[in-house]
């Protein structure tokens, strides 16, 4: 079963939110009043924020954090040639450490003198 929903119940919704909204900002700013207060005494009154102080605080510092997180993910992959643009073809494999030849080194000895291929269990 559906219901239809009609002008009258979509103003009466809307009047609700606008209310509700309303109430809402002017609690906020009736509980700022006490914000606009002044210094009381024996505290120190401090000089007034520089403007171009609050835009590097404020604005520089996030934006150089994001600059060298940035860098941070993209300059070792751009180091070593690769793309880094959506859609770049896929890297070829790499073990950072691992077998310089195949995969396969791994599963056996070289030679019969070779330590590679898993445990001794020697102490």
């Amino acid at each position: 079963m559906s219901t239809l929903i009609t002008s009258s119940v979509l103003a009466r919704r809307a009047r609700t939110l606008l209310l509700a909204l309303g109430a809402a900002g002017t609690a906020v700013v009736l509980s700022a009043a006490p914000a606009a207060a002044d210094v009381p005494e024996g505290w120190s009154d401090p000089a007034a924020v520089d403007p171009l102080g609050w835009l590097l605080v404020l604005v520089g510092l996030p934006v150089l954090g994001v600059l060298v997180l940035t860098a941070l993910v993209y300059g070792p992959p751009l180091a070593r040639g690769e793309r880094v643009a959506p859609g770049a073809p896929p890297v070829e494999n790499q073990w950072i450490g691992g077998p310089r030849r195949a995969t396969g080194e791994l599963a056996a000895p070289d030679s019969d003198d070779s330590q590679a291929g898993g445990s001794s269990a020697r102490w």
